[in-house]
C-alpha cells in the first residue's frame, strides 16, 4: 500500500512539519503494527526526523547547513542549486518509523519534516506502509 501528498513551499529554504500528515494517512489505513515509510522523489530537498516543539531546532539546522554548503556561483552543476543538492544528500530523501498500536512511534519531541532546499516548489512525498503480519 502506498499513498502521496503534496508540499507547497514559499521560500528557497524551508522547513514544514509534516508528521500529522503522515499519521492520517497511518489512521486511514487502519494499520496498528509495521513499518512507514516516508520518501520524496527529489534531490533538492529531504526528510528528517527531529525536535518539534521548539521551531529553533529546524532554523538552527539550516542555518548551519547554509553555513556549511553555502549557495555560490563556484560549483559546477549549471542550475545553480548544488548546495540544495548537497543539502539533500546529508539529510536525505526518506526515513522509516515503526507503526506501534496504530501511532508513529516517535519519541515525545520527535516529528517528521520535509526540508526545502531549492523552492519555492510543489513537491511529492510518497508513503508505503508495510503491515506487520499476525500469526494465528
Amino acid at each position: 500500500m502506498y499513498k502521496s501528498f503534496t508540499v507547497k513551499t514559499k521560500e528557497r529554504t524551508e522547513v514544514i512539519e509534516i508528521t500529522q500528515t503522515v499519521q492520517s494517512i497511518v489512521d486511514e489505513q487502519g494499520v496498528s503494527s509495521g513499518i512507514c515509510c516516508v520518501f520524496i522523489p527529489h534531490t533538492t530537498a529531504g526528510i528528517m526526523i527531529n525536535e518539534r516543539c521548539d521551531g529553533d531546532v529546524a532554523q538552527d539546522i539550516t542555518t548551519k547547513l547554509d553555513e556549511l554548503v553555502p549557495r555560490s556561483s563556484e560549483f559546477r552543476h549549471c542550475e545553480g542549486n548544488s548546495d540544495a543538492h548537497i543539502k539533500a544528500s546529508l539529510i536525505g530523501t526518506s526515513r522509516n518509523v515503526i507503526i506501534a498500536e496504530g501511532r508513529l512511534l516517535l519519541g515525545t519531541w520527535q516529528g517528521l519534516f520535509f526540508f526545502e532546499f531549492d523552492g519555492p516548489r510543489t513537491r511529492t512525498v510518497w508513503i508505503q506502509i508495510l503491515r506487520e503480519e499476525t500469526q494465528g
